[in-house]
């Protein structure tokens, strides 16, 4: 269990790779979510609380996607401005979140290994982590505007290395703008559809108004869709341990950020599926930001967790805000 009495001794192992920066991060805990305290039901879910992070480094925000990349906590985010920004989650006694520590800010690679030359092509949107046999190996990352999707190497719970090519249909390719590739996640072994990538659209939208999406895998591949709801879009997804994929969706009405969850059955995450998800909670207003981030993860006490982080777009009015929930059992 991480605990900030071990942790920087822990910290000290660990080299910061050339090309990356240490920045400091400080953190203000989260315990209210729409009029509720921690452990109280929120929707369908238990809210478990969340920070919002704060650092001088000008580098750190536009935090678009999460994974894990290692035991301990380990996580990594991409950013707008293409960087991997690599830490650790803190929990104190109670499992409750408090810190994000150890961080390091390194530029996102093109295959040459330089950092990516321009913004048009920096836009790291979604982000997962390919295991193999439970070990984390690599990240697989997808961008806007300059439409692709890549894979990285992890070294010490850090993505990096040269950008990997990830081949994607033409008409991903040719999608050209900050709407396009939002989403990427890869199912896991209890998943009808393990090892296959799901990739989904923001405003790739099909003749019924659904967002497009494709399945890459072996046997899994090709087009679905995903069910299109007023005000909101997809902005991440994640897979629980059995398969269901979780949907993070965010949006804007009357100048506040909308936020929903949804829960796809792993039955119905399939090629040629227009999928719908259960809503799991909803927010809107100042107790939610800019919401992009999504993962599901083990808490040091054991608790499958799902977390949502949003992106502040660099603008000093947003949050960095990461919020935590149980599922009930």
């Amino acid at each position: 269990m991480i605990r900030a009495s071990a942790l920087s001794l822990m910290l000290l192992a660990l080299a910061v790779p050339a090309g990356a920066v240490e920045a400091t991060v400080s953190a203000a805990q989260i315990t209210q979510f729409k009029g509720i305290g921690l452990d109280q039901p929120a929707d369908k879910l238990i809210f478990r609380g969340g920070m919002t992070l704060q650092s001088p480094d000008d580098t750190f925000g536009g935090l678009s996607s999460v994974t894990q990349t290692g035991d301990n906590q380990r996580i990594a985010f991409v950013t707008d401005r293409g960087h991997f920004v690599s830490g650790q989650l803190a929990y104190d006694e109670a499992d409750r979140l408090f810190g994000f520590i150890g961080v390091t800010i390194e530029p996102i690679q093109n295959s040459s290994g330089q950092p990516l030359p321009r913004q048009y092509a920096r836009d790291a949107e979604g982000m997962d982590t390919i295991w193999r046999d439970g070990v984390p190996v690599g990240v697989r990352v997808s961008f806007e505007h300059l439409t692709r999707v890549a894979d990285f190497s992890v070294h010490e719970g850090r993505p990096g290395g040269p950008a990997r090519e990830v081949p994607i249909p033409q008409w991903l390719t040719d999608l050209r703008t900050n709407e396009s590739l939002e989403s990427v996640c890869i199912a896991p072994p209890a998943s009808p559809v393990a090892g296959s990538t799901v990739l989904i659209t923001e405003e790739a939208l099909d003749d019924e108004g659904n967002h497009r999406g494709e399945m890459l895998g072996v046997n899994d591949r090709g087009p679905f869709t995903y069910f299109n709801s007023p005000v909101v879009n997809p902005t991440d997804c994640a897979f629980l341990p059995n398969g269901d994929l979780l949907v993070l969706e965010r949006g804007v009405s009357l100048f506040s950020f909308v936020m929903n969850l949804r829960r796809v059955p792993a039955a119905e995450v399939r090629p040629g599926n227009l999928m719908r998800g259960e809503l799991l909670v909803s927010a809107q207003g100042p107790e939610i930001d800019n919401m992009e981030s999504l993962m599901v993860h083990r808490t040091p006490g054991g608790e499958l967790r799902i977390l949502m982080g949003s992106d502040n777009n660099f603008n000093g009015w947003q949050r960095n805000m990461i919020l935590e929930f149980a599922l009930p059992e």
